[in-house]
């Protein structure tokens, strides 16, 4: 029986960066159709709502953005047992620890899968609400494919080239060419919160 393989993108794509996992999961559906036993999911920042999908799967294939403290747009990978400990790197975000909590719950309930790998990057922006993935993580978006790309074949797994299911990815309102071709100019749009509760400046 072939194994299941599930291909996770995490994070926040409304903070910049954190958008990265998300991000690279869209691109690959865009890209690669797969056999019916591997799964591409965006999934955000659910947390244990991840559980059904990792007790489904034998391989898990994540990527996201994960603080190093190395130089922005570093990619790092990491597999089997280290995974946990390097999803929890530094607490940059809720989504964060709410994986290191699916994991450590899937694996006390005895169905997290065996296979597990990494693809991290370096984030260089993270607080910039409502921006884009800027551009030293972006580029890291085709080699981290290209990594996920060559564990499949080492599971003797081969895609081919066209678009793929997308049916557990986001809503087209948010995919990355939307969202961040939509957004307003600096002018346009007061990226600090609303204006009409801001202290006042003291004369």
């Amino acid at each position: 029986m072939a194994q299941r393989v599930l291909i996770l993108g995490i994070g926040n794509v409304l903070w910049a960066d954190e958008g990265f996992g998300v991000r690279c999961v869209e691109r690959m559906a865009d890209q690669w159709a797969f056999p019916e036993n591997v799964r591409l999911l965006d999934g955000g920042t659910q947390g244990l709502y991840l559980l059904p999908f990792l007790e489904e799967a034998d391989v898990l294939i994540v990527f996201d953005a994960v603080d190093y403290g190395l130089e922005p747009g570093t990619m790092k990978i990491v597999e089997g047992d280290e995974v946990p400990a390097f999803m929890g790197a530094k607490k940059m975000s809720l989504h964060q620890t709410g994986f290191q909590d699916v994991i450590a719950t899937a694996r006390l309930m005895g169905y997290c899968p065996p296979d597990l790998l990494l693809i991290g990057c370096q984030p260089e922006e993270l607080e910039d609400y409502g921006g884009g993935l800027r551009d030293i993580v972006a580029a890291q978006i085709e080699p981290a494919i290209k990594v996920a790309l060559d564990k499949l074949a080492k599971l003797q797994i081969v895609p081919t080239h066209g678009e793929g299911d997308k049916s557990l990815l986001a809503d087209k309102s948010i995919l990355r060419s939307a969202y961040e071709d939509g957004r307003p100019s600096e002018d346009e749009a007061y990226r600090y919160g609303d204006e009409r509760f801001l202290p006042a400046e003291v004369e």
